[in-house]
């Protein structure tokens, strides 16, 4: 197995942060994902290394046994159950023979991997009986962008992970930092092991004036001061369209009013919606005219008797 430096990958020191990791991880994976170099296949090389070190480098269980057992960091138990065992004991041959006790310390990093093979490749003798171990494929951690307008509808969506295009569907209603796991579309599986999971957290950018909060909507209407006073109906727009309101008489500035079923998709429960909060903002007149000033003071003194 070819070894890839991981750091170097990303192109950060071994001493990163998280948040270096993971920064230098999003900047890659923009550059190099396969939609921006259609037909590329070094970027598609890259894009897939980029994934692999940020599924290493961005777990710090992972990171943690890449950074002491380098290409093996998959096999990093079975290595530590092997450093700790004192004795190990192997019928053959008609008598028995003895192996000692042994350290991480009496093998070097490239040793690991023939070590482990020599000892359990083949198969190994125990309590169980003669066998392979099969040991669950590695999980995949991917990160999908999607616009607010995107997950407002349930739609299909293919997704380039390890190289591997995968036709999921993306449900209505998924959040920003919700994390989706796909069973069975991790690392294969060794010995016949079953295949990790793919994780896959959504990052939802939202440049509309609807802010959301839960399954709720809430923005802002504005109201002249005339249509405040005395009532009427006005046009507003909601996320999936305009519709028609009454303003109803002295509203006062603040108010707020709820529009059912107007707001953000409930999450796997089609055709269940949130609410839209409207709040009303009243604006005042300006530039007045010498007449409409004059108006304004008549009203002034009728409201005073």
């Amino acid at each position: 197995m070819e070894y890839i430096d991981y750091y170097k990958v990303l192109g950060v020191e071994k001493n990163a942060s998280e948040s270096e990791i993971k920064k230098a991880y999003r900047k890659l994976a923009r550059k190099y994902h396969p939609d921006i170099n259609p037909n590329d296949k070094d970027a598609e090389r890259m894009f897939k290394q980029i994934n692999e070190a940020n599924q290493v480098l961005g777990d710090p269980e992972n990171r943690k046994k890449y950074d002491k057992y380098g290409k093996d960091w998959k096999h990093a138990e079975e290595f530590e159950k092997a450093g700790q065992q004192r004795r190990y004991s192997q019928q053959g041959g008609g008598r028995q023979s003895t192996w000692g006790g042994f350290s991480e310390g009496d093998f070097g990093s490239s040793d690991y991997s023939n070590f482990f093979e020599s000892m359990f490749g083949d198969g190994f003798s125990g309590r169980g009986g003669r066998g392979q171990v099969k040991f669950r494929g590695q999980d995949y951690n991917a990160e999908l962008t999607l616009d607010i307008h995107e997950v407002y509808t349930t739609h299909k969506r293919t997704l380039t992970v390890n190289g591997k295009n995968i036709r999921l569907t993306i449900p209505a209603g998924v959040k920003d930092g919700q994390v989706i796991k796909v069973n069975g579309y991790g690392g294969e599986g060794v010995n016949g092991g079953p295949n990790g999971d793919l994780y896959i957290s959504f990052s939802i950018t939202n440049s509309t004036k609807f802010r959301l909060d839960g399954n709720n909507f809430h923005t802002t209407v504005q109201l002249d001061l005339y249509k405040a006073l005395l009532g009427g109906a006005i046009t507003v727009d909601t996320f999936d369209g305009k519709v028609k309101l009454n303003v109803a008489p002295e509203t006062q500035n603040g108010i707020k009013i709820k529009l059912s079923g107007k707001g953000f998709p409930v999450y796997k429960k089609e055709g269940e919606f949130g609410d839209l909060y409207i709040t009303y903002e009243v604006v005042l007149p300006q530039n007045l005219t010498e007449k409409e000033k004059e108006l304004f003071r008549e009203l002034a003194k009728l409201r005073a008797l």
